[in-house]
């Protein structure tokens, strides 16, 4: 069996952006690539709300710090075949970074844990960076918590040039899916629904099946 860690904030961990509730298992993006994948893939979904790449963030009631925290995650869930990473959202919270540059720096960081991390087993998993849809306006005419919208849209190709100089794989998931109006910055049922689905040929091809 493969071993995939899903590793993001609350876009992963599947924010209704109409209740602040989490969507129900079946409709994350994650459990989505965990039904089509079927037995031979194990998915460990990994979101937490909040979560930036590489920044201290002590508002919320643990540590959203990824830098921090995913060495953690390697260590618990090794061997992995696959590290997927979607973040970057909460980086562009002004108090926190505000920049596309600042998330960019951080996933090159976050990419280096990944690759030089001293896996049991000597095999060092892929890597995919997926680039979060870019945020909208929100009903008080900017996404929530005032996150600049064209640092947003500076998100992917940023992401996508880091990838491809660390010489891994790249999504873009605002081609897929858009941030709900709601809030400007999560993703409605189907929204999160569609990602999965467009995810699962690049995580098959990634995982050779």
């Amino acid at each position: 069996m493969q071993e995939v860690l899903v590793f993001g904030d609350s876009l992963t961990w599947g924010a209704d952006p109409q209740t602040g509730a989490r969507h129900p298992y079946p409709i994350r993006f994650p459990s989505i690539l965990s039904k089509e994948l079927g037995d031979k893939v194990y998915i460990v979904a990994d979101g937490l709300g909040g979560r930036n790449t590489s920044f201290d963030d002590f508002s919320g009631p643990c540590d959203r710090n990824a830098a921090r925290t995913l060495p953690v995650l390697l260590g618990t869930h090794q061997p992995l075949d696959l590290v997927v990473i979607m973040l970057g959202t909460n980086d562009l919270k002004p108090y926190i970074c505000g920049l596309a540059s600042g998330a960019a720096a951080g996933m090159k960081r976050l990419i280096q844990i990944v690759k030089y991390f001293p896996y049991k087993s000597g095999n060092i998993p892929k890597i995919l960076v997926i680039a979060p849809p870019p945020c909208v306006a929100g009903p008080g005419g900017a996404p929530a918590q005032n996150r600049s919208i064209s640092e947003s849209q500076a998100l992917a190709p940023a992401y996508r040039a880091l990838a491809q100089a660390e010489n891994v794989a790249f999504f873009d998931a605002g081609q897929i899916c858009s941030a709900s109006p709601i809030d400007g910055v999560h993703l409605s049922a189907e929204d999160t629904v569609a990602l999965g689905k467009a995810l699962l040929p690049v995580v098959k091809e990634l995982l050779d099946q």
